[in-house]
């Protein structure tokens, strides 16, 4: 199921022009996205599955003559695509979980330029770059860094972690490099790893398959692409050989150069231009009928200025991954995947002046000379291995999927004083599990029941910590009505438990705070893990052929319920409590606090999400809704308002198709409340509008705008930040590609 997705930009004419109050924007929201979902609305068309059944293949054939025979797709009928984080062949639609899916046709009209670009509009997601647009943050549900969210990348988890000030873990991917992007909300995806209480998200790359038309053995692409705000320049190529049936290899190569982008208020952002180049390979092996083996790279080099232009930053990754997949004939007992990894991330911080700040050892004031560099390496190494079995008892049908998993992070720091950064200490960190999950189908009746057994250990020097836990899951889903109209109407109800391990930053950080001010940073070995006990509750309707025979709808919306116990959070101590453990440490600049990470009682977060999509041929439309609230609660009962709890969202989106679909028109909106608490943040309204023009299948053209009235604003999650960060003004972007095939 497509997330949807409206645009940038306030509802206000202009600046110095009276701005329309909130409850009339609300209501003027609430009234457009109405007449969206009542007057045609529609939903971007999925490409074909890269993943299918047998029976859809065949009807996915079927429409391929269909659509030759028509020259264009009126009449088809788009079948849902299976998702990547679906380890037993299931759609969006049909997951009794909170999962969404953006096609390939989604971040093409989204004309992304970070990964934070891709999940406009997605209830219940949001991302956190500050400055650093290329590095992203993902946060689920009020939850990120620090593995909350596992970030995978055509089965790679993505680790990399920096502490300071702003985003903390980061995944770097090019928008251009990706097929396709799945999601999954809560802690339900007990088959993707340790440690993701807030979610999954699942980045899966381009393929010759998916990017080859049918009885071509090669194919080429090029894009240019401008963006106004910025002066940013993309270019972009992508080629493809079908050597035989048996093997064929991708690559593609992108380049993009920004400049400072301008904030509502037309100033310059310091520190927001960047340089990246990005790369892949990847190619497709099948030595057999039911087996397949697929081997790909993946590199990045990004480049970006922080600081007031105090020093430079480079960071260099290559990915690289094998994945193999055999089932027997009749696709019965054996399913069996293995997939292997690693993730080797170079950051290098390199000063480009001489820099006054104090010694994170001795608290003593230092010079740090020009082109000293601060160097983080992190290196991750997985191993997944599952297998599903299908057979039936009598009249129930079952779907056992039994495996385990095994993630190491080799972390490496140095500091221009020598030894370890301060914030991110060196050491390693091993996370392993098995688990097993049955899924019993009943005519109108499913459960799925699971367990997951997780133990971690890391380590430096000095300290040794492990621990384990077996987490459980129980899902029922209903689908009790048969009439028409209803028959597509689905309900759920899920429990499931999550377990993350402390980081090593959060266990073994020490020393005094570098700059400004000097405080003592304390390590806490004692840390517990974090232990996440979820109840969400669903509804699921999925119908086709409602108003006209080749129209389509899907709702999803979900409310959840996450009690996280022992949740880690960043605690003040005071040197004046002798409990504390927090030492006075007398000297220049010294305040007399300790900074420390803590285990709080719980956290609590609830929220509420909405998701749907109509497409009708002709146009689509959509409309998102998503509201998340959250707090931490001391173990001596103080509440607090937690600071990663992202806008309360209402997007909605339309488009139109014309000219036998090869023009596109539309716009997006989205309404964004400020969180409870946060410091930074306000209400604001974003407008954004798009258009594609394809004359034939070899050309085509994009247009958008993003943030079509200058709305001046800020991102919520960057209220951990030292100063606000307002997030880019008006930017109008231009695209052309050109297709070579035979």
């Amino acid at each position: 199921m497509g997330a949807v997705g409206l645009g940038q930009a306030g509802w206000g004419i202009g600046r110095g022009v009276h701005t329309l109050s909130l409850k009339r924007r609300i209501a003027l929201l609430a009234g457009v996205a109405s007449l969206a979902l009542i007057g045609g609305p529609a939903w971007a068309q999925e490409q074909r599955q890269s993943v299918q059944t047998q029976e859809q293949a065949a009807a996915s054939e079927q429409q391929g003559e269909k659509k030759q025979e028509d020259g264009n797709t009126a009449g088809t009928t788009v079948l849902d695509q299976i998702t990547v984080v679906s380890r037993t062949g299931e759609t969006a639609i049909d997951t009794l979980a909170s999962v969404s899916h953006v096609d390939q046709e989604q971040l093409e009209r989204r004309m992304a330029v970070t990964p934070a670009d891709i999940f406009f509009g997605m209830p219940g997601v949001a991302a956190q770059t500050d400055a650093k647009r290329g590095a992203t943050s993902i946060n689920i549900r009020g939850l990120q860094d620090f593995g909350r969210v596992a970030v995978i990348v055509d089965g790679a988890r993505q680790n990399f972690q920096r502490s300071g000030h702003g985003t903390q873990s980061v995944a770097f991917i090019d928008p251009e490099l990706v097929q396709q992007v799945d999601v999954i909300r809560g802690p339900v995806a007990n088959t993707y790893g340790s440690g993701a209480i807030g979610g999954v998200v699942f980045y899966e790359t381009k393929d010759a398959e998916d990017f080859l038309r049918p009885g071509e053995t090669w194919a080429a692409s090029t894009t240019g692409r401008y963006d106004t705000n910025g002066e940013g320049f993309t270019t972009s190529a992508t080629g493809a050989y079908k050597f035989n049936d048996a093997v064929d290899v991708l690559g593609n190569i992108v380049y993009r150069n920004f400049n400072d982008y301008k904030d509502g208020d037309g100033n310059d952002v310091s520190g927001t231009g960047f340089d990246i180049l990005s790369g892949m390979v990847k190619s497709t092996i099948r030595p057999s009928d039911n087996s397949e083996l697929k081997l790909g790279w993946i590199g990045n080099n990004e480049s970006w200025t922080e600081g007031s232009d105090a020093y430079d930053v480079d960071m260099r990754q290559n990915t690289f991954t094998g994945r193999y997949n055999i089932t027997d004939e009749d696709q019965s007992w054996l399913d069996l995947h293995v997939n292997l990894s690693a993730n080797i991330a170079k950051l290098d911080q390199t000063y480009l002046t001489d820099v006054q700040r104090f010694s994170s050892v001795t608290g003593r004031p230092i010079l740090i000379p020009k082109g000293s560099q601060t160097g983080y390496d992190l290196d991750t190494y997985g191993i997944d291995i599952w297998n599903t079995s299908r057979f039936e008892t009598g009249v129930i049908a079952h779907e056992l999927t039994y495996g385990g998993d095994w993630v190491t992070d080799d972390v490496e720091t140095t500091s221009p004083e020598g030894g370890d950064d301060l914030f991110t200490p060196s050491g390693n960190r091993r996370v392993s599990g098995a688990y097993i999950q049955e899924k019993l189908t009943y005519e109108w009746l499913e459960i799925i029941g699971a367990l997951r057994y997780d133990s971690y250990k890391l380590d430096d020097d000095e300290n040794n910590v492990s621990g384990d836990r077996i987490s459980p899951r129980i899902t029922v889903g209903v689908s009790p009505f048969e009439s028409i109209g209803l028959e597509g109407l689905q309900f759920y109800g899920t429990y499931a438990e999550g377990y993350r391990s402390p980081s090593l930053s959060e266990t073994l950080i020490s020393g005094l705070h570098p700059n400004g001010v000097v405080f003592p940073f304390l390590p806490n070995p004692n840390l517990k893990p974090e232990t996440a006990h979820t109840v969400e509750f669903g509804i699921n309707y999925a119908q086709d052929g409602l108003i006209q025979a080749d129209d389509r709808l899907r709702i999803k919306t979900a409310y959840f319920h996450n009690d996280i116990d022992d949740y880690i959070g960043l605690a003040t101590l005071s040197p004046f409590d002798p409990t504390s453990g927090c030492p006075f440490i007398p000297g220049p600049g010294v305040i007399p606090i300790c900074s420390q990470y803590q285990n709080f009682a719980n956290a609590k977060i609830e929220g509420f999400e909405f998701e749907s999509v109509y497409d009708a041929g002709w146009g689509f439309a959509g409309l998102s809704a998503s509201i998340i609230n959250g707090h931490t609660v001391s173990y001596a009962g103080v509440r607090e308002d937690l600071s990663t709890i992202p806008s309360s969202q209402v997007t909605g989106q339309i488009g139109f198709r014309f000219l036998e679909d090869k023009l596109t028109v539309g716009g997006e909106v989205q309404y964004n409340g400020k969180p409870k608490g946060n410091p930074v943040a306000d209400d604001y309204t974003l407008v954004n509008l798009f258009a594609s023009y394809q004359p034939n299948e070899d050309f085509r053209m994009d247009f958008r705008v993003d943030n079509l009235f200058d709305e001046q604003y800020v991102n919520p999650l960057n209220g951990t930040t030292t100063t606000p960060l307002y997030e880019p003004g008006v930017s109008v972007k231009l695209a052309a590609t050109m297709r070579f095939g035979g």
